[in-house]
C-alpha cells in the first residue's frame, strides 16, 4: 500500500513538473525558438535519414551474408581473426573512422557513407555468426538426417532460430548508427549535427538542442521500428517476446 501510494504522488509530482515545465517554456519564448528552427530540422531529419538508411542498409546487406560464410564449419580457423580485422570500424573511434574516409573519398555523402558502413558492420556480422553457430547441434543432424541439402538446411533451420539473435545485431548496430550520423557534418555530409554542432560553436542552446532532441527521437524511432519487425518476423518458437 505505501508503495502504491509512493507511485501515485510521483505520478502526480510528474505532471505538476511537466505543466509547470510548460508554463514556462510558453512564457520564455523557448517554443518560439524551436518552431523557428523547424524548418531546419525537417529538412535535416531527411538527410540524417537518407544517411542511415543507406550506410545501415549496405551494412545489413554486407554483414549478414559475411556472418553467414564465417559461420560454416570450412571457415571456423579464420573466423575469429576476420571478426577481429571487422572489429578495427569500432576500435577506431568513428570521428577517425570519417576522417581517414574524408583522407581517400573526398568531402560529402561518400566518405561519410563509407565511415557509417564501416562502423555497422560489426554488431551484424558478429550477431549472425553467434546466432549460427549458437543454433542447436541436434537441430542440424535431424535436418541432415531427413535428407536436407546444405542451403535447404541453413535457409530452413539455421536462419529460422538464428534471427532473434540477428535482428539484435541489427538494432544496437542501427541505433547506434543514427546517433553517429551528426558527426558526419563535420565531412560535409549534412543530418542534424549541422544544428549540433553550430549551436556548440555560436554558443546556442535552443540550435544545439533543435539537432539534438530529435537525433534522440529518430534513434527512439529506429529501435522501435526494428524491434516491431523482429516481433513479426521471428518464428513464435524462437522469439522469447512472443512466447
Amino acid at each position: 500500500m505505501p508503495i502504491r501510494s509512493l507511485k501515485g504522488a510521483l505520478r502526480i509530482a510528474l505532471l505538476i513538473a511537466i505543466f509547470f515545465l510548460g508554463v514556462w517554456s510558453q512564457s520564455s519564448g523557448v517554443i518560439d525558438d524551436f518552431i523557428f528552427y523547424l524548418p531546419d530540422v525537417q529538412f535535416l531529419a531527411v538527410q540524417h535519414l537518407w544517411l542511415t538508411l543507406i550506410s545501415g542498409g549496405l551494412a545489413i546487406l554486407v554483414a549478414i551474408p559475411l556472418g553467414v560464410l564465417l559461420s560454416r564449419p570450412s571457415m571456423a580457423r579464420v573466423a575469429e581473426s576476420a571478426m577481429q580485422v571487422l572489429n578495427v570500424g569500432t576500435t577506431i573511434p568513428t570521428l577517425a573512422v570519417l576522417a581517414l574516409s574524408m583522407s581517400f573519398l573526398g568531402i560529402g555523402t561518400v566518405p561519410a557513407v563509407f565511415g557509417l558502413f564501416v562502423a555497422t558492420l560489426l554488431p551484424i556480422t558478429r550477431n549472425t555468426y553467434a546466432g549460427l553457430k549458437g543454433v542447436n547441434p541436434a537441430l542440424k543432424e535431424a535436418a541432415s538426417g531427413i535428407g536436407m541439402s546444405p542451403a535447404q538446411r541453413l535457409l530452413r533451420v539455421e536462419m529460422p532460430n538464428a534471427l532473434y539473435v540477428i535482428f539484435a545485431g541489427i538494432r544496437t548496430a542501427l541505433t547506434i548508427n543514427v546517433g553517429t550520423v551528426p558527426l558526419a557534418f563535420l565531412i560535409g555530409a549534412g543530418g542534424l549535427g549541422e544544428l549540433i554542432f553550430t549551436g556548440i560553436d555560436l554558443y546556442d542552446p535552443v540550435m544545439m538542442l533543435s539537432g539534438a532532441i530529435p537525433t534522440a527521437l529518430l534513434a527512439i524511432v529506429v529501435d522501435a521500428i526494428v524491434a516491431t519487425t523482429a516481433f513479426l518476423v521471428v518464428p513464435r518458437g524462437v522469439n522469447p517476446s512472443r512466447s
